[in-house]
């Protein structure tokens, strides 16, 4: 007989979201019980990828009610996924400073500390020449609301480690590319226009808009795989870049994205931009720390990153057209 006891307990927060529900998967095939915690469910996820789901805007929670969720699910691990590009910086600080200190107010009161894994972002570290490889070495200098704020909840985490209150590890992750991403990133939009374009009965050929810009993108359920290492690994206090080590021309990943899609490359024309992002021009992460202390590596090639971002987005799509109106 299974000694559910034994079993150990992870609770994703954010996890109807695009790394989250990667994340919930991912710990799922660990053997881990997951607590899939989120304002609300969707029709989308699928209810196999956690052992049980609890509505909650963490953010705007009692701490002593989430720690008495977190204690009762006898959860070890917990993974910080909330959070995106919302639109303003009141939101952002809600989202990702507010909602990590009612976290650590929680786990503070909870007899047995858990595991907090913060998904944090490469952007903390601000903007770097071209070329430069970021290592953790670099020292944070967010320049944007959204990095700003996501910089402010990983250094809570970081300074409540340091003060012994907290067992915290911080993974600064590039891009996400893969199953589910958001339709609210430049490759979410850029699926969004071609699916437009796919479903059209009569095409008149599509324009993108391209900034002249290098960046690093992790398939996503690479970055889940991190994830699960980091909860394992003896890493506490640390600060780990994830991603693939690279940074790709934009051109080639919407190119690819177009051939995932199966548009015709000459129905899609090119017109180049100034680089006005959230990322700047240029990001490729050094990721030797990673390989030394989660014996991680990236291991899903960008072409099947995007292969497998539109099949999943085409399969929603579908669903939902398929689903009655309330």
């Amino acid at each position: 007989m299974t000694d559910l006891n034994a079993v150990p307990k992870a609770a994703v927060l954010g996890a109807t979201g695009c790394v989250g529900r990667e994340v919930c998967a991912a710990l799922g095939r660990a053997g881990y019980d997951v607590l899939a915690v989120a304002r609300g469910p969707r029709p989308d996820l699928a209810p196999h990828a956690f052992h049980a789901f609890h509505a909650l805007d963490v953010a705007a929670a009692d701490p002593a009610a989430l720690a008495a969720l977190l204690t009762t699910a006898r959860v070890e691990v917990v993974v910080n996924a909330t959070g995106g590009w919302v639109s303003t910086e009141e939101a952002m600080h809600h989202a990702h400073v507010q909602l990590v200190d009612r976290l650590l107010a929680a786990t503070a009161l909870m007899p047995r500390r858990p595991r907090i894994v913060q998904v944090g972002t490469i952007h903390e570290y601000g903007f770097v020449p071209d070329g430069v490889p970021i290592d953790e070495r670099v020292e944070p200098n967010p320049t944007t609301p959204y990095a700003r704020t996501k910089h402010a909840g990983s250094e809570a985490v970081l300074a409540a480690t340091r003060a012994g209150e907290a067992d915290g590890v911080v993974l600064r992750a590039v891009n996400v590319c893969g199953p589910h991403t958001t339709r609210a990133s430049f490759l979410g939009t850029v699926m969004a226009k071609l699916a437009e374009a796919s479903e059209a009965s009569e095409s008149e050929g599509l324009e993108l808009t391209i900034a002249d810009a290098r960046r690093d993108y992790v398939d996503v359920r690479d970055l889940a795989d991190a994830v699960v290492r980091a909860a394992r690994a003896p890493v506490v206090g640390q600060v780990i870049n994830i991603g693939r080590g690279e940074a790709v021309s934009m051109r080639e990943l919407v190119s690819l994205l177009v051939s995932a899609s199966g548009i015709p490359p000459h129905a899609v024309r090119e017109r180049s931009a100034r680089v006005e992002s959230k990322g700047g021009g240029w990001t490729q992460a050094d990721i030797t720390l990673a390989g030394r202390l989660l014996d991680w590596r990236p291991r899903i090639p960008l072409a099947r990153a995007m292969a497998d971002m539109w099949a999943t987005d085409r399969a929603v799509r579908s669903a939902a057209h398929a689903r009655p109106a309330d």
